[in-house]
């Protein structure tokens, strides 16, 4: 089937010779609008993840095993409380950084049902997952009936993966969500909503709001996981994700009271970092630090005279000397048009 491509003649011929970025994004908008049924895309990007739903946590759960082992006779795991913490958390965000980099160009990369996207809501910037997937959504990065398919997919996944990780390895299946430490239900429920909005606002501005940066978007919020898990495992197991906290307490039929918070906390954060962002774009927060992306040509091309070198002679001295070299210019008699004879 072929489809009828718009012209590239007004997209051409933008300031400085850069393209016009408004029909740059009308020729997408138009392109998008040419495709066939949106079904086979909403489904594709549904099965990117789900697979990559199920290979992160089912490495991260293989990984959080190690880590929980308990020697046969002991009562406690043998790798000591702080260096635990630590391994945990890098096996989570290593592995998170992988295949979010890997499926980013199929469906989003979110494995997250707070982070998700729709094209539509606002202009170009798109997010919406189960919770990274609800944040992208209102934030306008996911179509609403993909955000629901992505959603489904994603937990469906974490279940999956909890499932496979516990025929995979012996012993009973140690990667559930529990609160420790002393940790009461409130506490619980702010760490995992703080820890949620360092990693959804970590997804906005890197993926959702494009930037020359944003192909090493998984790299960074990797690191935001990371940091979450190292603030977080020790008192809560650091969920910030309901399809990663749902998947092992079905596996294990453990449901303990404050399971709520696993979905509320991530919610509630998902919703402030979403908010916070609104707010920014309310006050147009790219012109408030504007050319913070920008190459030392783009910088030249786009703000000429604050970037390109500049006489040290004031300006209007300047152009007094320009105008007295001109008057004292010698004149060519035949250009002078006077019939002015010279004397013999």
């Amino acid at each position: 089937m072929h489809f009828k491509r718009p012209a590239l003649s007004k997209v051409r011929g933008g300031k400085y010779g850069f393209p016009n970025t408004g029909a740059v994004m009308g020729f997408l908008h138009h392109y998008e609008n040419t495709l066939p049924d949106r079904a086979p895309n909403d489904m594709v990007a549904t099965l990117g993840e789900f697979v990559g739903t199920f290979l992160w946590l089912l490495f991260a759960f293989a990984i959080c095993q190690i880590a929980n082992i308990v020697p046969p006779g002991d009562t406690e795991p043998a790798i000591p409380t702080t260096l635990r913490v630590f391994y945990i958390g890098l096996g989570f965000s290593v592995s998170l950084t992988i295949t979010c980099w890997l499926f980013y160009r199929v469906s989003g990369g979110m494995f997250n049902p707070a982070v998700r996207y729709n094209p539509d809501a606002i202009c170009f910037f798109k997010l919406t997952r189960a919770q990274v997937t609800l944040t992208l959504y209102l934030v306008g990065a996911v179509p609403g009936l993909r955000s629901i398919y992505m959603i489904i997919a994603q937990i469906v996944a974490g279940i999956a993966a909890a499932g496979m990780a516990s025929l995979l390895f012996p012993g009973p299946l140690r990667v559930d969500l529990k609160l420790g430490g002393g940790t009461s239900i409130s506490q619980g429920l702010f760490i995992e909503m703080f820890t949620t909005i360092l990693l959804v606002f970590t997804v906005i501005m890197l993926a959702a709001v494009k930037h020359k940066a944003t192909f090493l978007a998984p790299l960074g919020i990797g690191l935001a996981l990371f940091v979450d898990h190292l603030t977080a495992v020790y008192f809560t197991g650091a969920g910030m994700n309901p399809a990663r906290a749902f998947g092992p307490a079905v596996i294990n039929h453990s449901f303990p009271g404050y399971h709520w918070i696993y979905w509320v906390g991530p919610l509630i954060g998902s919703l402030v970092a979403a908010g916070f962002y609104h707010m920014l774009e309310f006050f147009d927060w790219k012109t408030a630090n504007p050319g913070q992306d920008f190459d030392d040509l783009e910088a030249q091309a786009l703000d000429a005279h604050r970037h390109t070198p500049r006489s040290k002679v004031p300006p209007r001295e300047c152009n007094n000397q320009i105008e007295r070299e001109h008057k004292e210019e010698p004149q060519d008699p035949r250009l002078s048009g006077s019939d002015t004879q010279t004397e013999v």
